[in-house]
């Protein structure tokens, strides 16, 4: 009778360790390449056992190494052998950062946010920051699409044209997207290399399309640029908002780096009610920004606490949100004379203007020395709130045009690529002047043309046609407060 292979006495060290990991295997349930391939061994090392020493050691070896090999390939329980599907190198885990200014590693540069932008051929992201300008180095790209890095791509970076000789300015970063990329977040490098991208902070990309939402959900949006030191003009505030209001503003940005006690109620209460957007922004913590708009009468580190940055954020901000954007500023009213709301000015430029992507609108002050010598406005329940009633302001300067006169602006963001604080600097489309009697700004301020006698101004009570609605709102406002003096 002949012997059992498997029950054999004098069974090989080769027979052995084979049986052993053909038993081992089918309990993983192996490849049945690879158990017909240690059946076949194991019956094969049977064969040879009168081989000599050399022979069986070298097959040993062989064995062995193939049983490594097999081990690093085959795939846990399943019911075949399924190669382990492998992903990208890396997997973002973003540090994404919750603040509104993000200091960008390896450089003096400063991120704000990023946004979708395929207006430009050949890119696709558009991040907005505050860049050194004398320090600008090629960056790099790195997106986080669907939770893993997907290399890197060189940047494009496109410094503001005007910056008003500070050392910081308003800068744009382009990105190209990979192909296939979902992407969620991105940051830059300074170098292509995704060696060490632990502590890098995420900026999330906003603007992404979503299907089956109606976008333009806003008609007019504010873009108020920047509040610091202890600004607490309360009752102009509240009147400019409630202004803004009246004629059909939908929502109101303010970028608030500080102000008063009772300025920052007033403001609370307005962002409870979804009126006012307040964005923080804290560039103090990052820099020495300067309290006015030119080098030579304020020094500092970048323009007027960083007011071009803000101004352009808040356009790609209010992109896929809102139809026209004002450019403004708080104590600025933006305010149509032969129409009772924005809604019915615009839908009478628009057409007339087709290419118009930006209607410049003349800036008029009314110097708040002088007053209504009637004293109708200077109502009894508002004496006790901080600030300027600017009812009783009805003196305007006709503007210097010999000089530079500024202007603001009704944008529709999505034909506006970069802008200045009186002008647009990159934009698809035309700019058209609106005639000052169709439109104009009031501007209650300092006088602006000191010289002007009271006699020299010209009687504009425009404010006054929306006296009856603007009082009753600003008196709910501060009453619900507790601004109010009680009336006797």
């Amino acid at each position: 009778m002949g012997r059992s292979v498997c029950s054999s006495r004098k069974t090989s060290k080769v027979q052995t360790l084979s049986g052993h990991l053909l038993r081992a295997l089918n309990g993983g349930s192996p490849h049945p390449c690879i158990a017909d391939f240690l059946l076949g061994f194991h019956f094969f090392s049977a064969q040879m056992e009168k081989a000599n020493h050399y022979k069986r050691t070298l097959l040993l070896i062989i064995l062995i190494t193939c049983v490594f090999i097999i081990f690093h390939l085959r795939s846990p329980r399943s019911n075949g052998f399924i190669p382990k599907r492998r992903g990208p190198r890396y997997v973002c885990k973003p540090l994404i950062t919750e603040q509104t200014i993000t200091p960008l590693k390896n450089t003096k540069h400063l991120l704000v946010s990023a946004f979708m932008d395929q207006r430009v051929k050949g890119f696709d992201v558009r991040i907005i920051g505050m860049f050194l300008r004398d320090s600008i180095q090629p960056l790099y790209c790195l997106f986080c699409c669907s939770g893993h890095l997907n290399g890197t791509k060189p940047a494009m970076v496109l410094p503001h044209t005007d910056h008003f000789g500070f050392p910081f300015g308003a800068t744009d970063v382009m990105c190209q997207l990979p192909k296939n990329c979902d992407v969620s977040h991105v940051t830059l490098l300074t170098r292509p290399s995704t060696r060490d991208v632990s502590d890098l902070s995420w900026i999330p990309v906003k603007n992404k399309k979503t299907r089956g939402k109606d976008e333009l959900t806003e008609n007019f949006t504010v873009c108020i640029s920047t509040l610091f030191g202890k600004y607490n003009n309360v009752l102009q505030f509240a009147q400019s908002l409630e202004m803004y209001r009246l004629l059909g503003v939908n929502r109101v940005v303010i970028y608030n780096n500080s102000c008063g006690p009772d300025l920052e109620h007033l403001l609370q209460s307005y962002v409870q009610e979804g009126f006012v957007e307040m964005v923080p922004w804290p560039i103090d913590k990052h820099m020495n920004p300067s309290h006015g708009w030119q080098r030579s009468q304020s020094e500092g580190d970048i323009h007027y606490f960083g007011q071009l940055t803000t101004l352009n954020e808040c356009i790609y901000r209010s992109m896929n949100r809102s139809r026209y954007v004002l450019l403004n500023d708080i104590d600025e009213i933006i305010m149509p004379y032969m129409h009772n709301n924005l809604m019915s000015l615009m839908d009478r430029l628009q057409p007339l203007h087709p290419d118009v992507g930006v209607f410049l609108i003349e800036n008029h002050v009314f110097p708040k020395k002088y007053f209504d010598p009637s004293g109708k406005f200077h109502l009894p329940q508002w004496r006790g709130v901080p600030g300027i009633n600017i009812l009783e302001h009805i003196y305007r300067e006709d503007p210097d045009r010999d000089i530079y006169h500024p202007y603001k602006m009704i944008v529709q963001p999505r034909m506006v690529e970069q802008t200045s604080v009186h002008e647009a600097l990159k934009y698809f489309g035309k700019t058209y002047r609106v005639p000052l009697e169709v439109c104009r700004l009031i501007h209650v301020r300092v006088a602006l043309r000191r010289s002007l006698t009271l006699e020299q101004l010209n009687v504009d009570k425009r404010l006054w046609d929306f006296q009856e609605k603007l009082i009753s709102n600003v008196d709910r406002v501060l009453g619900k407060l507790g601004f109010l003096t009680i009336k006797n």
